[in-house]
Parts: C-alpha cells; structure tokens; sequence
C-alpha cells in the first residue's frame, strides 16, 4: 500500500500499524512522539493496533519545551 510519512509518498505492507511504522521509519525518541494521521491525533495507547490505510496521510510531531530567558 502506498501512503504519505512526513510528506513524502513511501511503499509499505498491508496490515501495517503506527508502532510498526515508527520503528520502520527509525523515529528518534519513539516516546516522545505525537502521530496524526489524516490530520487526527492518534493515541499512543492505539498505536499497536491502529492500522494504517492506502492512501493515509501520517505525521510525526515532536512537542519541545522551553521557553524565554
């Protein structure tokens, strides 16, 4: 199936899940990690059993703190 990772279009199997997407796409700091998926957040509680379909969209995004000094 065919689906978008950070706006590049990639192959994958059927049957894929975000946990397996995330360790295929070597993401750094899995933990941290907030996926949407067509524009939806994902729970990370799901991502062993959200299936990925042809045609989603997916996005890893990284929440960093700081602030002014």
């Amino acid at each position: 199936m065919k689906i978008t990772v950070a706006g590049e279009k990639k192959e994958y199997a059927d049957n894929l899940t975000i946990a397996a997407l995330i360790e295929a796409e070597d993401v750094e700091t899995p933990q941290y990690v907030t996926v949407s998926v067509n524009e939806e957040f994902i729970d990370s509680d799901k991502f062993d059993s959200f299936t990925l379909k042809e045609g989603d969209e997916v996005e890893f995004l990284y929440f960093m703190g700081g602030g002014a000094r």
